[in-house]
C-alpha cells in the first residue's frame, strides 16, 4: 500500500504564511532584477527537467530520536546507503549537524561527497530546500516556498532557513515565492508544464485565501510555467497532503510515470484511478496529449517492523533521476522490483538503474525523492 507520513504523529510548529502579500526583506521570486542577483540580466527563471544535467545532489543527515524514535539509526545508515549509490555517479553535499558530522563521514564515506554544516530538524530536503531554477543564459536561482511543516504538522523552525543557506552554498540566486508549499508537490517537464496536487497547494494550512488563479500565477511567475495540470489529491491521509511525487513524474516532455495503487484497501485506490482518468485527458503546454506508463507499488513486500508502519511509502515512483543513473527503491516484492527495474531502463536509456532498500525512511512516509535535491548544471 502506498502512503506517506501520518498527520497524527507529528508535533506542532510555526503559524502558516497567511495570503500572498511581499515577505518583509526577501525577493520574489516574480521579480527578477532585485535584491542580491548571481544572475547577469533579468532574464526569467524557469524550473528544468529533473532528468537534465546535474551538477550535484543535496541531502539531510538529520535523522533524530526526537521525531524518528527507535529507528533513527536506520534512517541514518539508509542515508548513507543512499549517499554510496550516488556518489559513482555525482557529487553529492551532504548537510549535517556538528556533532555529527564523523558519524555522516562514516556512513555516507568521502568519495565525491562534501559535507555542510547545519542546523536542521529532519530529513525531507526535497521539500525544505527549495527548488533550483535557472534563466536562460544557465545562471542558478533558487525559490524558497517558506516551508512550514507541511502546514504546521511538524516542528521545522531549523528546516525553514535551509533554502536559504543552500542558495548560499550553491551561489544561486536567493528568490522567495509568496506561497508556502514543498519541493515534493511540484513535477515539472522543463518546457512549460507542471502537474501539482490541489489537496496540497490549495490548502488552507498553506496558502489560506489564495485562489486558484492567483496560485496558477504565481507558480508560473516563479517556475517558468505556461501550463498546470491539476490532480485532486487527498487531504488529510498523510503529512503531505498528496504531494506529486507520489502520483506522477516526469520523464521528459510528454511522457510521464503514473502511480496506480492495486491494494483495494489503500485510500489511494481510488484516488490514483481518478489522477490516471485525468492525465489520460490532458495535454501539455503545447497542446500534446501525454504518453503514460503505469508503475504500481508492490503488493508483496519484506514483511519487518518497518513495512509494518501505518506510514510505510511503499512506492516506486519516488525515484531519483541523476546523471548516468536513477536510483530507486526495492521493497522485497521480486516480480514488482524486476518491472520497475524494466521500465525505468525503458524509459531512461543509457542509464544505470540502481535499486536500494530503504525501508527505515518508506516507515517516515517518504522515499528517494523526498529525501534529495538535484542541483541542475
Amino acid at each position: 500500500m502506498s502512503s506517506r507520513r501520518n498527520v497524527l504523529k507529528q508535533l506542532a510548529a510555526i503559524g502558516a504564511l497567511a495570503g500572498l502579500g511581499n515577505l518583509p526583506g526577501k525577493v520574489s521570486a516574480a521579480s527578477n532584477n532585485a535584491g542580491e542577483d548571481t544572475a547577469t540580466s533579468g532574464e526569467p527563471f524557469h524550473m528544468p527537467d529533473e532528468a537534465a544535467s546535474q551538477t550535484r545532489v543535496w541531502v539531510a543527515f538529520a535523522a533524530s530520536a526526537d521525531i524518528w524514535g527507535r529507528d533513527y539509526q536506520e534512517v541514518q545508515a539508509t542515508i548513507g546507503r543512499l549517499v554510496q549509490a550516488m556518489v559513482p555517479y555525482t557529487q553529492v553535499n551532504v548537510l549535517c549537524r556538528a556533532t555529527e558530522q564523523a558519524l555522516a563521514r562514516q556512513l555516507c564515506g568521502e568519495q565525491n561527497t562534501r559535507f555542510v554544516v547545519a542546523e536542521l530538524d529532519d530529513i525531507w530536503l526535497r521539500d525544505t530546500g527549495g527548488v533550483f531554477v535557472q534563466n536562460g543564459e544557465g545562471a542558478l536561482g533558487l525559490v524558497d516556498f517558506n516551508f512550514n511543516g507541511w502546514g504546521d504538522k511538524q516542528e521545522h523552525e531549523q528546516d525553514a532557513d535551509v533554502a536559504e543557506l543552500i542558495s548560499q552554498q550553491a551561489s544561486a540566486r536567493y528568490l522567495r515565492s509568496k506561497l508556502t508549499g514543498e519541493g515534493g508537490g511540484i513535477e515539472v517537464d522543463g518546457n512549460g508544464t507542471a502537474i501539482l496536487t490541489e489537496s496540497c497547494w490549495l490548502n488552507n494550512n498553506r496558502n489560506p485565501g489564495v485562489s486558484k488563479a492567483q496560485l496558477e500565477a504565481e507558480l508560473k511567475a516563479n517556475l517558468g510555467l505556461r501550463k498546470i495540470i491539476w490532480l485532486p489529491g487527498i487531504k488529510g491521509k498523510d503529512i503531505t497532503d498528496a504531494h506529486v511525487d507520489f502520483y506522477a513524474r516526469f520523464v521528459r516532455p510528454g511522457v510521464v510515470v503514473v502511480n496506480l495503487d492495486n491494494d483495494p484497501h489503500s485510500h489511494d485506490y481510488e484516488v490514483t484511478r481518478r489522477h490516471l482518468a485525468i492525465l489520460k485527458q490532458a495535454t501539455d503546454a503545447d497542446g500534446n496529449k501525454l504518453e503514460l506508463h503505469v508503475l504500481p507499488p508492490p503488493l508483496d513486500g519484506r514483511d519487518n517492523r518497518f513495512s509494518r508502519s501505518r506510514d510505510f511509502a511503499a512506492g516506486y515512483i519516488n525515484y531519483l533521476p541523476i546523471n548516468g543513473a536513477v536510483i530507486a527503491p526495492e521493497f522485497g516484492d521480486k516480480a514488482a522490483d524486476s518491472y520497475c527495474h524494466e521500465l525505468l531502463t525503458r524509459l531512461y536509456p543509457g542509464r544505470e538503474i540502481v535499486q536500494i532498500n530503504i525501508d527505515p525512511v518508506a516507515a517516515g512516509g517518504g522515499g528517494i525523492h523526498c529525501i534529495t535535491l538535484h542541483q541542475p548544471a
